[in-house]
């Protein structure tokens, strides 16, 4: 691996505007179109400090706001992922289908031991249970993971073919 600084540099930036993205749009939901919410904060707090809920899905839900966002997901992550992969590949001083492929192996690793930490492990009003993360969540947890893990080959496709 070369360059990891900007390896993890890239990783974390895509990673963080992949999330913001799905934050606005769950806002955007809620706010323009007027779609039901996630609970109050103060009910949410309420929940978690006096009946002991630990996270949203032993509550009401995350509310319809964010759950008609789940589709976009996978499209959230094609459009952000390849094009920042690119920009950490054609950084490198050579270019090798060997590179790309770590990078894809490092970057969903990471991403799914940031996600079980982050949405599963951390209790948080918005956290989720193992059953709501990795099976409610389907088809779209799984082909955002396969999305990230090729981000890398289709840059490096994408370096290949243009050059």
């Amino acid at each position: 691996m070369e360059n990891t600084a900007y390896l993890f540099l890239w990783y974390f930036a895509a990673y963080v505007l992949v999330t913001l993205t799905g934050v606005l749009h769950t806002v955007f939901n809620i706010t323009v179109l007027h779609m039901k919410s996630m609970m109050g904060i103060l009910h949410t707090c309420y929940n978690i400090l006096v009946l002991g809920m630990g996270t949203m899905k032993e509550g009401p839900g995350m509310g319809e706001g964010y759950e008609r966002t789940k589709p976009w997901h996978p499209l959230y992550n094609i459009i952000i992922f390849p094009p920042f992969a690119y920009l950490y590949l054609a950084g490198l001083h050579t270019v090798t289908l060997q590179t790309a492929v770590w990078t894809g192996l490092l970057w969903g690793t990471v991403t799914i031991v940031i996600d079980v930490i982050g949405w599963v492990l951390i209790k948080h009003p918005w956290s989720l249970t193992p059953r709501a993360f990795y099976l409610d969540y389907q088809p779209w947890i799984t082909l955002i993971y396969i999305t990230i893990y090729a981000s890398p080959l289709l840059a490096f496709g994408w370096i290949y073919f243009t050059r």
